[in-house]
């Protein structure tokens, strides 16, 4: 369930020195070790957010609260129903782009929600975004057995709101995927195969094999 709820005065008393980063890979891990599932996992990295966040975001129960910019609020209200359970947490927050990243679940599908702060912008990204240097671009991998993309894809930034602008699709299965930027033009993609082990590959925007995303 979702509302808007706009202010007159709320942001004006923001303060504009918000940080956060993403979790490390290693304190995820020994973080959500005892979550119950992965909606209790996202409230255990909400929690240790909030601590930097404060001024951004809120929790009160069910109930998500950001704070936009110049003034108003998205709320985000975490329901069940017989499909199962929806829910949102807090993330990270990519401050360059004054945007909230939201780790989301509906049912046993997980996602992540992109709010930017200027204007209330939200879009539904499949797996973790990774800023790009210059910040107009981002990257996400989603890559799982099953319900998942299996694709690499790069996002455009843009005062218009939020695009994907190209995929590419690997020839064979990938699993546990991360990806990192080594420029503001190439990609670093690690991942591993059937055999287990794990292979590095790098991957240039201007490689031919991108493929533009389908309209719409």
């Amino acid at each position: 369930m979702r509302r808007h709820v706009r202010c007159a005065y709320g942001a004006l008393l923001l303060c504009t020195f918000a940080h956060a980063a993403p979790v490390p890979r290693a304190e995820l891990a020994a973080l959500c070790a005892e979550a119950d599932d992965q909606a209790h996992c996202g409230r255990l990295v909400e929690a240790r957010q909030l601590r930097s966040l404060a001024r951004i975001a809120e929790r009160d129960g069910d109930e998500l609260r950001v704070t936009l910019a110049p003034f108003g609020l998205s709320v985000f209200h975490d329901s069940v129903n017989v499909k199962g359970a929806t829910t949102y947490a807090v993330w990270d927050y990519l401050e360059r782009v004054d945007t909230l990243v939201l780790f989301t679940t509906r049912g046993e599908r997980t996602g992540f929600m992109l709010v930017q702060r200027h204007g209330g912008g939200e879009y539904r990204v499949p797996a973790e975004p990774v800023l790009a240097p210059g910040d107009r671009r981002f990257a996400t991998a989603d890559f799982c057995a099953s319900e998942c993309d299996n694709e690499v894809a790069i996002w455009h930034i843009g005062s218009d709101g939020i695009r994907k602008e190209a995929l590419w699709t690997p020839p064979a299965a990938w699993s546990d995927v991360s990806v990192a930027w080594r420029n503001a033009d190439t990609l670093t993609l690690d991942y591993a195969l059937d055999d287990g082990q794990r292979h590095t590959i790098e991957r240039r925007l201007d490689d031919p094999s991108w493929k533009k995303p389908r309209p719409g």
